[in-house]
């Protein structure tokens, strides 16, 4: 049953703006409970561009209900994560995404998630509150456009009039009626900066991304011993993740604002990795320097990898 309270939606929006969050919005979870967006996932399925990335067929992301059958409510945040530095232009150098750079996400989001949804709970007798930050079989970006805190991109991430898509998402389900945004609408226009940039051509069309062609993926996500011939000589240096498509956004160009969160400011030699010390680094050294760090999920073979791909193909 849904549960009414006299926590007022205004309420628990300035309670997230107080844990640090930047921007917040609510989204209805309505009787189709997004099933556009169900669809669209489906066709994008069937056509293999989630590689071999199975948990975005997890049927649950197709319906939020099956998450958390008693959810009224979605809870969107979205934490700004940008930082000013720039990465040397050195070819000897790795490029690490900017996402990377400082202390896991997860565990950053996740706090402030925690505390967001116990506080809810305590608000009323019957509260039900489930936070996910990037952990859950939850589609984060169409939910948080839903929700009005900004659009799905491009080249699919969210972008914020604020800060660009510079942004982490969380969400908190709840079984609350809280009084809902406006979805936010489109503002990409005609402009194709991103879909040119991508040097493997993984933006298929406006709105679609390829993940067998992002270098992001193959860097993050692919476990095989070496990179695919249509990957390897593409990369420019980039070891973990990729932001090209990002950095030559112009929404990211005129509204990146440095992040008031000092989590996530560089940690030493994020920015300016040497690819040579990355090609043979030990397991050890991975361990010790990727401490309470989000790319911990790039194994040491699959560093060395990157980068020796980068060395074979300047």
């Amino acid at each position: 049953m849904p549960v009414r309270t006299l926590t007022s939606s205004d309420r628990v929006k300035q309670k997230a703006l107080e844990l640090g969050f930047h921007k917040v919005g609510i989204a209805p979870v309505e009787g189709d409970a997004g099933s556009q967006e169900a669809l669209r996932l489906q066709a994008w399925l069937a056509k293999g561009y989630g590689a071999d990335m199975d948990w975005m067929a997890n049927p649950k992301r197709q319906d939020i209900r099956q998450v958390m059958p008693e959810v009224r409510s979605v809870l969107c945040v979205a934490l700004n994560y940008y930082t000013p530095h720039r990465r040397p232009e050195g070819r000897e150098y790795g490029k690490i995404s900017r996402y990377g750079w400082g202390r896991d996400y997860h565990r950053v989001l996740g706090k402030k998630l925690k505390a967001l949804s116990s506080w809810l709970q305590e608000q009323g007798e019957g509260i039900q509150a489930r936070y996910y930050a990037d952990t859950g079989p939850v589609q984060d970006k169409v939910w948080a456009q839903r929700a009005g805190i900004g659009w799905i991109a491009k080249n699919g991430n969210l972008i914020v009039r604020e800060f660009g898509s510079w942004v982490f998402l969380g969400e908190v389900l709840t079984n609350l009626e809280l009084a809902p945004d406006r979805p936010h609408t489109e503002h990409c226009g005609t402009c194709t900066r991103c879909v040119e940039a991508c040097p493997t051509g993984a933006i298929v069309q406006p709105f679609v991304v390829d993940a067998n062609r992002c270098i992001a993926y193959h860097t993050i996500e692919n476990r095989a011993e070496k990179l695919p011939d249509g990957i390897a000589p593409h990369l420019q240096g980039w070891i973990a993740g990729c932001d090209i498509c990002q950095d030559v956004c112009p929404w990211n160009q005129r509204f990146a604002k440095e992040t008031d969160c000092g989590e996530f400011q560089p940690y030493p030699g994020n920015v300016a990795p040497k690819l040579t010390e990355l090609a043979e680094l030990s397991d050890e050294e991975w361990d010790r320097r990727f401490q309470a760090s989000a790319l911990r999920r790039i194994k040491p073979q699959m560093l060395r990898r990157n980068a020796r791909a980068n060395q074979v193909n300047p």
